[in-house]
């Protein structure tokens, strides 16, 4: 039993109507998920407030013109509401039961009086983040930057495994391992594989970015100044609106009004923007996607590349890639995720005509991908700036990069020429300061 077969039938079970097998079905799956028995929770305190507080209404009347309400927060809840006819079904099901329906119209009035929107269908910024939260498994689209011209990652995320496709780099998958720190690359047209070391930092960072996401949002979810915007049409789909604002990070959601399922993402952490769209959420996950081994026919490589603990020294060995093989002896218009996800393929393609060695060619790559993971420790929360742009290399009189390492009082400027020095706020280059 899968969760959405388990929470269609979770208001039966907590009211003891349905028969021994599935009453023993909806049991094993609870035993094994979280999610499921915090709905079942959830249900069972309802019931207790009904019980409690529905012998004293005896107006069926009143019954009646509250029941629809009910049922509408159920659906949603229980995240049933795009199944036909399921409304009629948890109106009976409800009905059936002596208990619920003496207290029905007892829990309105309550919930009114002490101001709680516990029933009624009202979509909150807390009801669209929780399949975010919750979910024990999630597909969906990533883009990192501007959505028009960076490439788009396709995620599927199950527990501490992760499946990514990239857009602008055909023909790869990415198997990555939070808990064992290590990537499983494979190329599917030469059909061989090769495994990446992401210990350390790296391991902790922003590299799952759903795990980042929902991080955020925990820090967001009490937050009393969260906006609602209202209702705004999406590609032609009517959804609800949320916003959620921290000091160095903001979340806006856009949800269907009716589920209160999220449909796009926008996550702003300190210079770096993703946008996240079509999720799927809790659905079956094929194991062999998500695997570690590599699969058969596959021809493992030797080398095995290290991601860890990438250094100031990759970073300025990541500059002089832009400057040397990327573009001609100057330094890029920008930096960061989205331009390094952006030319990386380039960067393969411009390889070959290097005349390199093949194990210098390999690592090539890898070193322009460590200077980045090095940016990216700032690029979500710390304090940079980057004036390169145009800047030709050997310029040394020309700061192009400064940094505040953590802890320190003075900032890291890297020149045009690759040199460093430490420098106070108050002697910073004139135009990184002003």
């Amino acid at each position: 039993m899968n969760c959405a077969e388990c929470k269609e039938l979770l208001v039966e079970y907590t009211e003891g109507l349905l028969e021994d097998s599935r009453h023993q079905a909806v049991l094993s799956h609870l035993k094994d998920c979280p999610t499921c028995q915090n709905e079942q929770t959830e249900l069972s305190g309802l019931r207790d407030r009904l019980v409690a507080n529905g012998r004293t209404v005896a107006k069926n009347d009143l019954e009646n013109d509250v029941m629809n309400q009910i049922v509408r927060e159920q659906n949603i809840r229980l995240k049933a509401a795009t199944k036909a006819g399921t409304g009629l079904k948890l109106r009976r099901i409800i009905m059936k039961s002596p208990i619920t329906r003496m207290a029905a119209a007892a829990a309105i009035i309550i919930a009114t009086l002490v101001g709680v929107n516990f029933l009624g269908g009202t979509v909150t910024f807390a009801d669209v983040v929780k399949p975010i939260l919750n979910a024990r498994t999630m597909i969906l689209d990533l883009i990192v930057g501007d959505e028009e011209t960076s490439p788009l990652m396709h995620e599927i995320v199950a527990g501490l495994r992760i499946r990514r496709t990239i857009s602008n780099l055909e023909n790869t998958v990415q198997i990555i391992d939070l808990e064992g720190a290590k990537i499983l690359v494979l190329d599917t047209k030469e059909k061989q594989a090769v495994y990446t070391d992401i210990k350390g930092y790296v391991q902790e960072g922003t590299k799952n970015y759903v795990d980042f996401l929902r991080k955020v949002i925990i820090n967001l979810q009490d937050d009393p100044d969260i906006q609602e915007l209202g209702e705004q049409q999406l590609d032609g789909q009517k959804t609800i609106v949320f916003v959620a604002r921290g000091p160095n990070e903001e979340v806006k959601i856009w949800a269907d009004p009716e589920t209160a399922v999220p449909i796009r993402v926008e996550l702003q952490a300190g210079q770096l923007f993703t946008v996240m769209k079509n999720f799927e959420f809790d659905v079956p996950i094929d194991d062999s996607l998500i695997s570690m081994d590599v699969p058969a026919g596959y021809t493992l490589q030797e080398t095995e590349f290290d991601l860890s603990d990438a250094t100031e020294q990759d970073f300025i060995d990541s500059l002089r890639i832009w400057a040397e093989v990327l573009l001609d002896g100057s330094f890029p218009e920008a930096i960061g995720t989205e331009s390094t996800m952006k030319q990386m393929p380039l960067l393969v393609e411009k390889l070959p005509s290097l005349g390199l060695p093949e194990e210098e060619m390999m690592q090539m790559p890898i070193k322009f991908a460590r200077g980045m993971l090095f940016l990216q420790i700032y690029e979500t929360s710390g304090e940079w700036h980057y004036a390169g742009a145009d800047v030709q290399l050997g310029d040394a009189d020309t700061a192009i990069f400064w940094y505040l390492p953590k802890d320190s009082e003075t900032y890291r400027v890297i020149y045009g020429d690759l040199s460093v020095e430490d420098v106070a706020p108050e002697n910073l280059p004139s135009q990184i300061s002003e």
